[in-house]
């Protein structure tokens, strides 16, 4: 065979020769020639890693593609493209054969790229990771965590003393061991990873699930430790007292030297401003440094990495500036590649070499996951927890994921376990990672499980009298002096008092655990941390006996926030919620800022809310006027639900004496009266609210203008809101979304922003040339909820 022609060769180094024809040239002579020997080999490690990467990479990305659609996570798609690519399937291929080769010698180079992907997401894991949480969790979840360790790990002992074999080796004794360890712990890594991709980690079940997690990872690694120090004592005092002395000694300079230091480079970072690359680096070094330590006082190095990452203070800006450096490169690359390449190992023939050992072990942890399954149940329903949320907990609970799977291998590599036990043990963490995913999603939808048939919560309904609830919405604190000027010329009164709920939302960054805040008023400590909590404060202050304020913070990734919004507006009762809109305009009127994740929340939370919504467009108009200034406010109406809940709220704006309220009536007649036709129900109720604006208007000492504006097309509506967007300073109007008539037929084809409806985004446009305020309103949505 010509040698340009012949297949890679492996070489005992772990390197590959490739063969690479050379193209033609031309001679002396100006004649195209084919060299004699035609062939560059390359023995360089270097494009073999790269191969392995990007064939690994593309086959799990595939693999996921195709069963993402059936509810496959990503994890469990990364073990199936490990099957895919191990011995089983194209790992049979003269190809694959060549690329990831199945000795010890020859995948050791992938090996050491993926497992520094694992060790990079230990350590971030460990700094995501809130360990306050396991010490200010509720005694709920600090009883199921303690429980789901204990019974299952207590019923695995007692199963082995039944179920004696004899002359059981001691390679036996340990993968029962490490059968009954990987089994009995809820490792918190498992658990958050699992709850992100479902999107519900900031839901009532996904934060009890992650405390008990926390509590049982925890309490599982100082008992583990304490055992393995109990175990060298019976071999020899003096090295079990080394090791307990090294552990003490690692444990004090983490968290009285390290984690100190850490909190001065919090301190000594300007706020706003990045941590300093040194800073980041000496952190990475002594990361790697702790692992060498854990390693030479007998521990693996992957324990030392994990808890120097829990000494690393979470969320901004340390926290979040390090998963900022390097989640995406070490989850995105190498984590991906470190499933897939132990999943490699994998071979099915192994399975059924051993029937007898084979059958113990998948009795043993069928056995573990039920009792495991069971016990979560039961505790879970004790304390009154739902059936259908107590299975969906204890499944999430028992659920296995990529920490298992990397002490399956360890234990492989070391020869604690056999290729066929730990094919069983991988194949059984698959089973459990492609199932329970699927059962949890089946059972536990929060989004489904909104309730139904609530009263009507909007402003409409509300009595003339009755309080007015609200929740105010806070990303960056330019937000605030909008809202609390629009919630100002509300016009509250002791006898029609606004009650008022201002959340912070804060991006999720740097942990992994949502936090949801009650600011209490009488903390001064926790309310100097939040200037918004002091503007409101004052805002309550300034007025007292008519305004009541409650501050609330929620950090939780922004996909899933909109979960908060719609909760505490639920728990609370509210009739509107007020959002800030994705634009920030700069005092010139130019567009500084534009935020993108915003305006995802806003659409979701107005699809979903459970009251009536309002999007505040803030373009730099002062709104609070002092007290002997007029304010004008204008209402653009043209009918249906949203118009109507927009003209309630302006009259209730109305009845500030400062205000100075404009009802346009957009109308495709001549007259302000019908035309003769026979009105539908909703034409009614459009009539039936209009009816007390036409009529105070004709009293001299009134507030409120009524005026009407014929268009017959959206062209002249268009010419209509630009002629009179100057005239006010803050102008509402119903968002209207779906509804189409003769006043806007057309304009919405132009429409820049949906959730504005068709009138408030021509006054949002950035080619109105206005510093006027909109706000946009949208009634309850009744076919949500």
């Amino acid at each position: 065979m010509d040698k340009a022609l012949a297949p890679p060769r492996p070489h005992e180094n772990g390197t590959v020769e490739v063969c690479i024809p050379l193209p033609p040239r031309i001679n002396s002579a100006g004649i195209w020639e084919n060299p004699a020997s035609p062939s560059v080999i390359l023995t360089y490690s270097l494009p073999l890693l790269e191969l392995q990467l990007l064939l690994t990479f593309l086959v799990s990305q595939l693999v996921y593609a195709i069963l993402r659609p059936l509810g496959i996570t990503l994890f469990a798609s990364q073990m199936f493209a490990g099957l895919v690519t191990g011995p089983g399937l194209l790992g049979r291929t003269d190809i694959f054969r060549s690329i990831f080769i199945t000795t010890e010698t020859g995948i050791q180079i992938v090996d050491t790229a993926a497992g520094f992907g694992f060790f990079m997401f230990l350590f971030l894991m460990g700094v995501k990771m809130d360990m306050n949480m396991a010490f200010k969790t509720t005694k709920r979840a600090v009883l199921i965590g303690i429980v789901s360790l204990f019974v299952p790990f207590v019923a695995a002992v007692i199963i082995q003393e039944a179920y004696k074999m004899p002359n059981i080796s001691n390679q036996m004794k340990m993968e029962r061991i490490v059968a009954t360890i990987t089994e009995s712990v809820t490792y918190f890594a498992v658990v958050s990873c699992l709850l992100s991709e479902l999107k519900i980690i900031n839901t009532e079940l996904g934060r009890l699930a992650l405390s008990a997690a926390v509590v049982n990872d925890l309490t599982s690694l100082l008992l583990f430790q304490v055992f393995s120090i109990a175990r060298h004592w019976t071999v020899s005092p003096s090295i079990a007292l080394g090791h307990a002395g090294g552990a003490c000694i690692f444990t004090f300079l983490l968290f009285f030297v390290f984690r100190p230091w850490m909190f001065w480079i919090i301190r000594t970072t300007p706020e706003g401003s990045p941590i300093e690359d040194v800073y980041i680096v000496i952190i990475m070094m002594l990361a790697l440094g702790s692992s060498m330590f854990t390693y030479v006082i007998g521990r693996t190095p992957l324990l030392g990495v994990f808890i120097f990452g829990l000494a690393v203070p979470d969320g901004p800006p340390l926290g979040s500036a390090l998963v900022d450096k390097f989640e995406c490169f070490s989850n995105g690359m190498f984590l991906a590649i470190y499933v897939s390449t132990a999943t490699m190992r994998v071979h099915p023939e192994m399975v059924l070499a051993d029937s007898t050992i084979v059958q113990f072990t998948c009795v043993f942890l069928t056995f573990m996951f039920v009792v495991k399954l069971v016990s979560c149940f039961l505790i879970s329903r004790w304390t009154m927890m739902p059936a259908r949320d107590s299975l969906a907990f204890a499944l999430i609970m028992s659920s296995k994921g990529i920490v298992e799977l990397a002490y399956f291998t360890s234990f492989k590599e070391n020869e604690v376990v056999s290729d066929a036990t730990f094919s069983v043990l991988t194949l059984g963490a698959l089973l459990n990672a492609t199932t329970i995913p699927i059962l949890v999603k089946f059972l536990y939808d929060p989004v489904s499980r909104k309730p139904t048939g609530y009263d009507q919560r909007n402003i409409m309904h509300l009595k003339p009298d009755s309080e007015l609830r609200i929740l105010a919405c806070i990303h960056e604190p330019e937000h605030v002096p909008a809202l609390i000027d629009l919630l100002d010329i509300t016009c509250p009164t002791e006898d029609s008092p606004n009650v008022v709920y201002a959340l912070h939302l804060i991006e999720l960054v740097g942990r992994d655990t949502p936090v949801f805040i009650a600011h209490q008023k009488n903390r001064n400590r926790v309310a100097s941390s939040f200037q918004y909590v002091v503007d409101f404060n004052q805002y309550e202050q300034n007025n007292w006996g008519s305004v009541t304020v409650n501050a609330f913070t929620a950090i939780s990734p922004y996909k899933l926030m909109h979960e908060d919004v719609c909760t505490l507006a639920l728990d609370k009762q509210t009739s509107l919620i007020l959002l800030p809109f994705h634009k920030k305009w700069s005092i010139d009127g130019s567009i500084e800022i534009e935020n993108s994740a915003i305006r995802n929340l806003n659409c979701t939370v107005l699809n979903h809310a459970p009251c009536s919504a309002g999007i505040l467009v803030d373009r730099r108009r002062k709104l609070l006027m002092p007290s002997t200034s007029a304010y004008s406010v204008g209402m653009i109406f043209l009918g249906g639900k949203d118009d109507r809940e927009a003209l309630t709220l302006a009259k209730r704006i109305a009845r500030d004496p400062r205000v100075k309220l404009t009802v346009i009536h957009l109308t495709d007649h001549e007259s302000d009266q019908d035309s003769g036709d026979v009105m539908d129900w909703d034409s009614m109720l459009d009539a039936e609210t209009l009816r007390d604006v036409k009529q105070n208007e004709d009293s001299d000492d009134c507030a409120i203008t009524y005026q009407v504006e014929v268009s017959n097309h959206g062209i002249q509506t268009s010419k209509i809101v630009r002629t009179i967007a100057d005239d006010y300073d803050l102008i509402i109007v119903g968002r209207r979304h779906g509804l189409d008539s003769v006043q806007t037929m057309g304009l919405s084809d132009w429409s820049e922003f949906p959730e504005l409806g068709v009138i408030g985004d021509l006054l949002a446009s950035p080619d109105l040339d206005s510093r006027i305020s909109i706000l946009v309103v949208q009634q309850q949505d009744y076919v949500n909820y």
